[in-house]
C-alpha cells in the first residue's frame, strides 16, 4: 500500500537504489531480484517496497548505499546516438559517449536520433525537472537548416506561432543567419520543448528540417567541446540555468505537462 505524504521522506527501493547514481531503475529491479539488496539487514526481494530514508540502512552486496553527489554533464551529442539508455536494435545511445562519467545520470529533455548538439544529464531531478517543465519557459536555441528558402513571411508565422497537432505554438525568436541558393539557415529559441517540435514547426510553414543542431540551453552555449564529448557543468553554469526562465503557473494551478523536449 502507498504511504500516505506528507510524514517521512519515503521511496521505493528500485528509486533510492537508482537515485544514489549506482544504476537505472531496471539495474536495481535485477540486483533486487537476485537477493543483493538488503534493508536494516532484511533480505528484500520487492522493488516496490517502501523505504524511510531518514531511517532505513540500504545494503547493496553489503555495501551501505551512500546519496550521490549532484553531478551534472554537457554533452555535444552527434546525430546517429539515441538519448535512452539501452536499444533492442543495438543502436548507439548517448551512454556509450559517457561510460567515464562515474555516476549514473538520465538526460534532461532528449535530442532525436537525426539531431545533434547541447545534451545536459544528471543525476538531480529538480534541476531536470527545472529545465523540461514547460511552465519554466527555460529558452532553448537551434541551428536549423531548412529544405527550400523561407520567405519572411514563413519567418513571420513562426515567430508568431504556428498550428500544429497539439495546438499552437508559443511565438519563437526566429532569426535569418543567411541563405544559399537552395537552403535557409535560421536560428530558433523556443520555451517549450515539444515532441519534435522545431521539425513540425518547420513543416507548417511548408518546408522541411534537413540539418538540426541544438546550440544552447538557458544561456549555456556548447564553446568548444568537441563533438561526442562531454564535460561536467561549473557550479556557476548549473546557477545560470536555474535562473533561466521564469515561472509561468499561477498559484493553485496544476504544472503542464512535462514535455520530452525533443525538437
Amino acid at each position: 500500500m502507498k504511504p500516505k505524504p506528507g510524514k517521512r521522506p519515503l521511496k521505493t527501493l528500485e528509486r533510492v537504489l537508482s537515485k544514489a547514481g549506482l544504476g537505472s531503475r531496471t539495474d536495481a529491479r535485477q540486483w533486487i531480484g537476485a537477493g543483493r539488496v538488503k534493508v536494516n539487514g532484511r533480505l528484500i526481494q520487492t522493488p516496490d517496497h517502501w523505504v524511510d530514508l531518514e531511517r532505513d540502512q540500504v545494503t547493496l552486496d553489503g555495501k551501505s548505499i551512500q546519496a550521490a553527489r549532484k553531478i551534472y554533464l554537457l554533452l555535444y551529442k552527434p546525430k546517429g546516438f539515441l538519448t535512452t539508455y539501452k536499444d533492442p536494435g543495438g543502436r548507439p545511445t548517448v551512454y556509450d559517449l559517457i561510460q567515464d562519467a562515474g555516476r549514473w545520470v538520465v538526460p534532461v529533455g532528449r535530442l532525436d536520433l537525426d539531431s545533434s548538439g547541447l545534451l545536459l544529464l544528471t543525476n538531480d531531478t529538480r534541476f531536470a525537472e527545472r529545465v523540461t517543465n514547460p511552465d519554466y519557459k527555460v529558452p532553448k536555441t537551434y541551428l536549423v537548416k531548412t529544405a527550400t528558402l523561407l520567405a519572411d513571411a514563413q519567418l513571420d508565422q513562426l515567430r508568431a506561432g504556428v498550428m500544429l497537432s497539439d495546438g499552437l505554438t508559443q511565438p519563437a525568436l526566429v532569426e535569418r543567419v543567411r541563405d544559399s541558393a537552395r537552403y535557409s539557415f535560421l536560428e530558433i529559441t523556443i520555451r517549450e520543448g515539444r515532441n519534435r517540435q522545431v521539425r513540425r514547426m518547420l513543416e507548417a510553414v511548408g518546408s522541411k528540417v534537413l540539418k538540426l543542431v541544438r546550440t544552447e540551453i538557458g544561456g549555456l552555449r556548447i564553446g568548444d567541446l568537441p563533438i561526442g564529448k562531454f564535460r561536467e557543468l561549473t557550479r556557476a553554469e548549473v546557477e545560470l540555468i536555474q535562473r533561466a526562465g521564469g515561472r509561468s503557473q499561477a498559484a493553485g494551478h496544476p504544472p503542464a505537462r512535462r514535455s520530452s523536449n525533443s525538437p
